[in-house]
């Protein structure tokens, strides 16, 4: 499968990227642990089945030193002990958060609450916005059939230079 469209080449495309890259760089700089950010753009992924947001978070991860043991259980988070509290809540989020068909009222009281133990105000507005952006690029990459495993670390970052 080719991709169907490249956003980047287009007038439009490219305006809104840099917009949405503009989005992605406050996540970024906020105070929410760069492997916690990778751990739920790579979750919400996953779920989304996008294969260039997967190859791209798993990679960047990757080279921000996170451990192959822990990017090959993300999917499995629940099953498995190399998450700390604070991480599973994240990933909770990032779940329920990508899920909306599936739970009308969006994160549950419980997830929010393991959210608010571990995460101040700062944190958990980065957080949000994270699950809300990443949940929006895994639909523009989806949509358009952009295919994983070409990325490169900084790729991105690299574009809007």
């Amino acid at each position: 499968m080719n991709a169907r469209f490249n956003l980047f080449e287009n007038e439009i495309g490219a305006k809104f990227a840099k917009r949405f890259a503009g989005a992605g760089l406050a996540v970024q700089q906020s105070p929410l642990p760069r492997s916690t950010q990778e751990l739920v753009a790579l979750r919400a992924s996953q779920i989304n089945g996008c294969g260039w947001c997967v190859d791209m978070h798993t990679k960047e991860a990757a080279a921000a030193g996170e451990t192959a043991v822990r990017l090959n259980l993300v999917a499995v988070w629940r099953e498995s002990t190399v998450f700390t509290e604070a991480e599973r809540a994240a990933l909770a989020l990032a779940e329920e958060g990508t899920r909306l068909a599936d739970a009308y009222q969006g994160a549950s009281d419980e997830t929010w609450a393991q959210v608010r133990k571990h995460y101040d105000d700062d944190q958990i507005a980065a957080l949000v916005s994270l699950v809300a952006l990443i949940n929006a690029a895994n639909r523009l990459a989806v949509i358009v059939h952009q295919q994983g495993g070409s990325y490169e670390p900084g790729m991105f970052a690299a574009a809007f230079d």
